[in-house]
């Protein structure tokens, strides 16, 4: 199935998305990754931007710079202990899963909130901080755990 089409129907449907997914191709699920830290990585340019136009003092590359290092080096690096804990916690709870499943969960729900990371992304740096950020930032994050928390249960039942 499509990207497009898996990250549409994960909003809907998260546990049918991740059965899908669950061929054990580590190849696979570091294409989902890099591709979740990619858009994750561009959300933050118009925020970068508006930043550097207000305070000078750091230009917009150094600020591209640092994002890029922090979301292309280090993000998947976290994801993958994330994943990792997160399989052994359900381990502890009754899990019947494996580490890939806990992987895939976590990369395929951070792909799948990548659009709301690029709408966050553009009220931060549109319009600031303030109630609207806020609640981009909420429906971002609640989405999120809906997401990855039902894609979990499904790969450790």
């Amino acid at each position: 199935m499509p990207v497009a089409s898996d990250i549409l129907s994960s909003y809907l449907r998260p546990r049918a998305v991740i059965r899908r997914k669950l061929e054990p191709r580590e190849d696979r699920a570091l294409a989902t990754l890099m591709g979740a830290a990619g858009l994750i990585f561009v959300s933050g340019w118009p925020q970068a931007a508006r930043m550097a136009h207000l305070d000078p003092s750091v230009p917009l590359d150094a600020r591209l710079g640092g994002s890029l290092m922090a979301v292309l080096f280090l993000l998947p690096l976290f994801c993958y202990v994330l994943a990792a804990l997160s399989h052994l916690v359900a381990k502890v709870l009754g899990g019947k899963g494996s580490f890939f499943g806990a992987r895939m969960a976590l990369f395929q729900a951070l792909l799948a909130i990548a659009p709301l990371m690029l709408l966050q992304g553009l009220v931060a740096g549109f319009i600031g901080p303030g109630p609207q950020l806020t609640a981009a930032s909420l429906l971002t994050g609640g989405a999120f755990l809906w997401i990855w928390l039902n894609m979990l249960i499904e790969v450790e039942t």
